[in-house]
């Protein structure tokens, strides 16, 4: 097989990156211990192409956990890609196959598909029309399929000298779970707390069902505060070697002074444009202090607040509460991709918001939980007992208004109240238009009222104005009913006290409120409405509530314009209990629940594979330039695309799309299994890589050491060579991307995943 994966006669070099690719079982199986015997490629399989590029040694993540010891030999820089093979996928008794799922309508894939051969069918969203979406269940594989092209035949006949290898998987997993069960705490009070870390402020909630009847708690009591607060300021204060003096109240309250750093609003250096290109960062941001990454930032927040949240919790519960054993629930907004939820869990991790709680506790990386911002909150009005008077089978949708971002998402209810459960109804979507943007508006109409006079704009003054916007007027402010009004700023500074021509009288800064309205809220504003009408776009059925929370849906200018804007369309639009907590408050509660309240959601993005087939009509007709001859003597189509998830695709929560791989090892060293994954924000189901943007979001990195099968054949070394079967689960939540390594149907390790962005 050649260095892009295809069949060649001669067999691959020591230490090559080489990975064959088998056909779908047949009887008699395949010889491949033989060179001169090599899989040809069969219409409809996928050959992927390697990354390009020099590539640094991949490094498996120290969480992997395989179910069996890996050989003693350290992984060398291994197999660079592989290739997949698989069987029909289904939808309960719908079958995706080719003909229906994968022809060549609409840029799908192609159309003369040969019916003797498996290949993988994608997710995809409902295509029924009106009809409701099946619920989607893991990919399948069967081998009850035509004979193969008789050119291929009799190339695939099963060595006698290896016997089968079978491993009693099942007694492996019963045995561990005896031992954890004898070590690990009961899950009964477990606690849940829930960290929504904010651009502009962060809260924390917990609960147990030993805690208050189950009732969720929130951290009210802060460091230098002198009353309640539900939040405090996501806020440092540096010193010039870049230790943290304080955080929080009192890193906000500080007094600029020489040799201090203070930073906030660091949260949106993880914005999906901003990790691709530094240079989409918003120029308004204050950068990052010297030899500092956001990253940074982050891991000092999280370790004081945690540090901080866990002394208060035992201090309000009034026992020693088992704080290393609890589920720690981190959000996120809506629109991060996987690349900035994996930096939350890398941060927060470091932080030590999680660590093992008892010997062998070897799970202890999976009590920390990523969860969407929209889908907390949703959990948390889903929880209100009137509900809005909602009923099952009907529709709403969360505005979680913030201080950095506004997020989006559509649910239903499923059944009855009392067990709760809710399912999302389209993509959700998110954007930077929350609070925060008024106030970067204010400062710089502020900046441009006083130019003149600079002795009102030096970092200390600028501060006192916008912490007095911020305050008071931003949330107070009522619209055109006020652009009569005359607000009022008191300077910092008493210089330079009086110039009627800009507003400035006594020592006072006066802006009229038709300009408040035309240059800090209106621009805002009509972001989050422009964003609420797209996402009702999207939804072909009724929705019946729009529920506004978050610390900017307390703008009663954003209230009353959403609510003359959709009143017309939507009959209930409410801002619930709490809706400034709401998603730290219902973060804990889905802890608490133990169980998917969310059953499903819906693939904000395609997920997808960049592979070579066998050359079809569609292929000629499209792209003759990308086909060319193999050293097998057949047409090989490159730059395809093969979709594991398509856009709008229903996913049950916790569900893993499981693919079948086959890869070729030339020596017991080469063990490292790795492919790209693409994704892509287009509805289009492109065919070639030229129809669209993708991106490459992670490189997969697979350590087949762990698998019995492998080890079988690498402590019995063929000399052309062995093959190793294996299956990778993927699976999408709300928030993150995640891989794992199947053997038989059981899990034995993980896939680390390489981001790329």
């Amino acid at each position: 097989m050649g260095c892009c994966g295809e069949p060649r006669d001669a067999p691959p070099p020591p230490q090559s990156t080489v990975v064959h690719e088998k056909s779908a079982p047949v009887a008699g199986g395949y010889n491949g211990g033989h060179p001169q015997a090599q899989p040809q490629p069969q219409p409809g399989m996928n050959v992927f192409v390697p990354p390009e590029g020099p590539q640094p040694p991949p490094q498996v993540m120290s969480q992997v956990q395989p179910m069996m010891g890996a050989p003693g030999s350290p992984p060398p820089n291994g197999s660079e890609f592989g290739h997949q093979y698989s069987g029909q996928s289904s939808w309960n008794n719908t079958t995706l196959n080719g003909n229906s799922m994968m022809n060549g309508n609409g840029g799908s894939f192609g159309q003369n598909m040969d019916p003797g051969i498996i290949r993988p069918n994608p997710i995809h969203p409902n295509e029924t029309g009106n009809q409701p979406a099946p619920s989607i269940r893991s990919s399948t594989f069967s081998a009850g399929h035509a004979p193969l092209n008789p050119q291929y035949s009799g190339m695939f006949n099963a060595p006698s000298t290896v016997a089968p290898f079978h491993v009693n998987m099942q007694q492996i997993s019963s045995a561990q779970a005896a031992t954890q069960a004898a070590v690990a705490p009961s899950e009964d009070g477990r606690m849940s707390i829930s960290i929504d870390f904010g651009t502009t402020f962060s809260g924390v909630s917990y609960g147990s069902s030993r805690i208050a009847s189950g009732v969720v708690q929130q951290i009210l009591v802060w460091p230098g505060a002198a009353e309640n607060f539900r939040k405090i300021p996501t806020c440092l204060l540096y010193d010039e070697t870049g230790r943290v003096i304080t955080w929080g109240l009192e890193a906000k309250n500080a007094s600029p002074t020489p040799g201090t750093i203070r930073c906030e609003w660091f949260k949106l250096f993880l914005e999906p444009h901003a990790l691709r290109d530094e240079g989409a960062v918003d120029p308004r941001l204050p950068k990052l202090p010297p030899g500092k990454r956001a990253i940074d930032l982050i891991v000092d927040f999280l370790s004081n607040l945690w540090a901080y949240a866990k002394e208060q919790i035992t201090r309000e519960i009034g026992a020693v509460a088992d704080l290393n054993a609890a589920d720690v629930w981190l959000t996120v907004p809506a629109a991060w991709d996987a690349k900035g939820c994996q930096i939350m869990r890398e941060a927060a991790i470091q932080a030590e918001l999680v660590g093992a709680a008892f010997a062998g506790d070897r799970d202890w990386r999976d009590r920390l939980h990523i969860i969407t911002e929209p889908e907390a909150a949703a959990v948390h009005c889903a929880h209100l007992t009137n509900l809005h008077q909602l009923r099952p089978s009907q529709n709403f949708m969360i505005c979680d208004a913030g201080g950095g971002t506004v997020d989006l998402a559509v649910y239903k209810i499923i059944g009855s109240l009392q067990n709760l459960e809710i399912a999302e109804v389209c993509a959700r979507s998110g954007s930077n238009c929350g609070s925060l943007f008024l106030d970067l508006r204010f400062r710089e109409l502020v900046r441009t009222l006083l130019a003149e006079h600079p002795v009102h704009l030096d970092p200390a003054s600028l501060a006192y104005f916008m912490h007095a916007f911020s305050e008071t007027d931003k949330l107070a402010y009522m619209g055109e009913s006020d652009d009569a009004n005359m607000f009022h700023f008191t300077c910092f500074n008493v210089e330079d006290p009086d110039d009627p021509s800009v507003g400035l009288v006594n020592g006072e800064l006066a802006i009229p409120g038709y300009l408040l309205r035309r240059e800090v809220f209106d621009p805002v504003v009509e972001q989050v409405l422009a964003l609420i009408e797209e996402q009702t776009k999207r939804v072909d059925q009724r929705i019946d509530a729009l529920l506004l929370v978050g610390g900017f849906s307390g703008s009663e200018y954003l209230f009353k314009r959403v609510d003359e804007t959709f009143s017309g369309r939507i009959k209930v639009i409410a801002r619930p209990a709490d809706a400034d907590t709401a998603t730290c408050r219902g973060a804990a509660q889905y802890g608490l629940a133990r169980r998917p309240l969310v059953s499903s959601v819906i693939a904000p993005k395609s997920y997808i594979m960049r592979v070579k087939l066998p050359a079809d009509q569609e292929d000629w007709t499209k792209r003759p330039a990308y086909i060319r001859e193999n050293n097998a003597g057949v047409n090989i189509c490159e730059n395809r695309l093969q979709y594991l998830v398509s856009k709008g695709a229903i996913l049950r929560k916790g569900q893993r799309i499981r693919t079948k791989f086959c890869k070729f090892s030339s020596t017991p060293q080469d063990r490292l299994f790795v492919a790209v994954l693409y994704t892509s924000d287009s509805d289009k189901i492109m065919r070639y890589t030229d129809e669209g943007e993708t991106i490459e979001l992670c490189r997969w990195t697979v350590d087949l050491g762990t698998l019995p099968s492998f080890q079988q054949h690498a402590n019995n070394p063929q000399p052309g060579g062995f093959y190793t079967d294996f299956e990778l689960g993927l699976e999408l939540d709300s928030a993150e991307v995640r891989g794992v390594l199947l053997y038989n149907g059981y899990e034995c390790g993980r896939v680390t995943f390489d981001f790329l962005l």
